[in-house]
């Protein structure tokens, strides 16, 4: 594959694994570490970059979800979105750090849309957390686990 393909399909693998579509970025990754002749600090920071621009997709979406809570076609009711701003304002914003886990982490970047977490406080710490699992990963592949 050449570099400008490998780059990119990471990069869209990624970006659609953080919003709420089932796609499993971690496998791309470890195959593009494993096969790839490029830089592994190049790769990671396109998945940790594709990664976090997908969360802010989901905070987006958090940001204007309110408006549609009274529909019946809502999934989620308005005792049931109360219930989890307790439980994001109770651990914090340090809980968007462990934005990767698969289902809780993308609830907790919807809520932070929700709750209007600042832009840069977000990315912040979504982005130092998927650093650290594809970081995991990448010691993986170098067998250092």
């Amino acid at each position: 594959m050449t570099s400008i393909l490998t780059h990119a399909s990471l990069f869209a693998i990624a970006f659609l694994a953080a919003t709420l579509l089932p796609v499993q970025s971690e496998a791309v990754l470890a195959g593009a570490l494993s096969l790839s002749e490029e830089s592994w600090w190049t790769l990671l920071g396109v998945a940790t970059l594709g990664n976090t621009l997908g969360a802010v997709v989901n905070c987006a979406l958090g940001r204007g979800i309110e408006t549609y809570q009274t529909r019946r076609w809502f999934p989620v009711k308005p005792a049931q979105l109360e219930k989890a701003k307790t439980h994001y304002q109770r651990w914090g914003r340090w809980c968007l750090f462990f934005s990767w886990v698969p289902v809780v982490g993308d609830a907790f970047t919807v809520l932070a849309g929700v709750l209007h977490e600042r832009l840069w406080v977000f990315i912040a710490i979504v982005g130092a957390g998927k650093l650290a699992r594809y970081l995991v990963v990448a010691a993986a592949v170098a067998g250092l686990f």
